[in-house]
């Protein structure tokens, strides 16, 4: 935890002499919710790695396969969201900003109606969804189709459902109070994991564990309203107030979203899904695989969502290159992030994965999950870069970047994998990253450039390719553990894990930043002694 603008000034760019209480108030913001993000992150995590060690030593690979699948199809409802809760949070910050709760309540309001539709349209995916089981996935045991489909049905159903509650805590984000949002994401994810080995430890079948997370979700959407009732509800939501402009305004901010929501669904939510079409067997392995990479990524959204709402509040108060130097510092620690996090899952996967889901999941495993780690470092290099103008209202600039990259994920992968298998998904899914962060440099920042100017050769120099030596150790020690089923010694992992730090320590912090992390630490030590 930190305290004032000096303690993270590592984190947050100084822009001296420009409103010094404005920028500690920014940097104090961003980080509280950062650190309310990183806790929703590592309970989230915990459960992420409690429920799967437990489900797939107690559950058939072809009965996890399916839950698995179960889980994905109901999971399609949240791409329905068209960016509906990123634009309320956008526009509540922005008039709360300004004083004038009365136009955040009408945003919120227009926000509502937009997402009634939106609940409406998943229960029909759902119901769409349960009824094309069997042909979807034609290899799937005939005996779990019936469970299956009650399953997708409950589970999608109350997905839907939360996604309408889902704006109650969009206004909390907009606002920047992301405790109360995070603790309830915590508490419906801790519920589910629960009721779930609940079903499991007691015998029961795959609809008795659709049935007991469906009842958690309707749970946990009312709570949302709840703490809005009790928290925020000079923030007014109701039918009344929608205003035929305003939510003309939010339709159009959302329909870019919405083409960026899609490409989003082909770059990544469909891979569990063609793995279980074109080789079921493999869906419960690869799976697995993804796990690792989504806790990646959820510690790079925690890191990176509280700049959205915030950047937007500023992004009217600095000019074009000063957002362009805060884009290329929050890509540096990006990029030292997602390395240092995906490092260990390609070096150390094997072990790993032993120890949480067993050698034979392990041994399946592995190959997708190292390819997986790879394209998700790739394709995320360019999010601080969409986190900003997105905030900024410019996210139609890298919609042909994003449109491009879904559509060459699922090409692809479809094409590979009918050839090779569920390892052609994930070959699809890097092939595709490489193409979305070379049309991001090529198209999209040339369009932005009047809102955040930045130079591109420097951003990728200072940004991604100086941080990159983080990889150096791995690859100097690539023959002592890329053969599966080896893995660094005691010794060998000792000297891996201190010059990887090192060369973070050196690549991704410049020297008056290390000296004031240095100083932050001897301060602390001063303190507790």
């Amino acid at each position: 935890m930190v305290d004032n603008l000096s303690e993270i000034s590592a984190t947050i760019p100084d822009f001296s002499g420009r409103e010094p209480e404005k920028s500690a108030s920014f940097a104090a913001t961003i980080s509280r919710n950062i650190v309310a993000s990183l806790a929703r992150v590592v309970a989230v995590s915990l459960v992420a790695l409690v429920l799967p060690a437990y489900l797939t030593h107690h559950l058939p690979v072809t009965t996890y396969a399916a839950w698995v699948l179960i889980l994905q199809l109901g999971a399609y409802v949240s791409y329905l969201d068209l960016g509906i809760q990123t634009a309320i949070s956008k526009f509540v910050a922005e008039y709360d900003a300004k004083g004038d709760e009365g136009g955040a309540g009408r945003y919120a309001s227009a926000g509502l109606a937009l997402m009634l539709l939106a609940g409406a349209l998943g229960i029909a995916l759902t119901l769409v969804l349960a009824w094309q089981v069997p042909r979807l996935f034609s290899t799937m045991p005939a005996n779990l189709y019936d469970d299956v489909r009650i399953s997708v049905m409950l589970v999608g159903s109350s997905l839907s459902f939360g996604l309408v509650c889902a704006v109650y805590s969009a206004i909390f984000l907009g606002l920047q109070r992301y405790w109360i949002p995070m603790t309830i994401s915590v508490v419906n994810r801790g519920s589910v994991a629960a009721v779930v080995l609940a079903v499991v430890a007691l015998h029961g079948h795959l609809a008795a564990m659709g049935v007991a997370v469906a009842v958690v979700n309707v749970a946990t959407g009312l709570l949302q309203v709840v703490a809005w009732r009790k928290k925020v509800s000079h923030i007014r939501i109701s039918p009344r107030l929608v205003d035929y402009n305003v939510l003309k305004r939010m339709a159009r901010y959302c329909s870019m979203q919405s083409i960026l929501t899609a490409a989003m669904l082909c770059i990544a939510g469909l891979d569990v899904t063609i793995v279980g079409h074109f080789d079921y067997v493999q869906t419960a392995y690869y799976s697995i695989a993804t796990l690792p990479t989504s806790f990646a990524l959820s510690i790079l959204g925690s890191l990176l969502g509280p700049f959205l709402p915030a950047s937007s509040a500023i992004s009217t108060q600095r000019s074009p290159a000063e957002m362009g130097d805060l884009l290329i510092r929050i890509t540096r620690y990006t990029t030292v992030g997602l390395l240092l996090t995906g490092l260990p899952l390609v070096v150390c996967g094997f072990p790993i994965l032993r120890i949480w889901v067993g050698p034979m999941y392990a041994f399946h495993t592995l190959k997708y999950l190292r390819v997986l780690v790879f394209a998700n470092v790739i394709r995320n290099l360019c999010a601080p870069y969409a986190t900003i103008i997105t905030a900024t209202g410019r996210q139609g600039a890298a919609a042909a970047s994003a449109v491009s990259e879904g559509l060459a994920n699922l090409g692809l992968s479809l094409y590979l994998a009918s050839r090779y298998g569920a390892i052609g998904v994930a070959l699809g899914t890097v092939l595709g990253s490489f193409v979305g962060v070379a049309l991001h440099f090529a198209m999209s920042m040339h369009f932005t450039q009047r809102t955040l100017a930045v130079s591109r050769s420097r951003l990728f120099l200072n940004g991604m390719l100086k941080p990159a030596m983080v990889t150096l150790p791995s690859l100097a020690l690539l023959p002592l553990w890329w053969p599966t089923r080896m893995s660094l010694s005691v010794g060998w992992g000792t000297v891996w894990a201190i010059s990887t730090l090192v060369f973070a320590w050196f690549g991704g912090l410049r020297r008056n930043e290390r000296e004031q992390l240095l100083h932050l630490f001897s301060g602390r030590l001063n303190v507790s002694t």
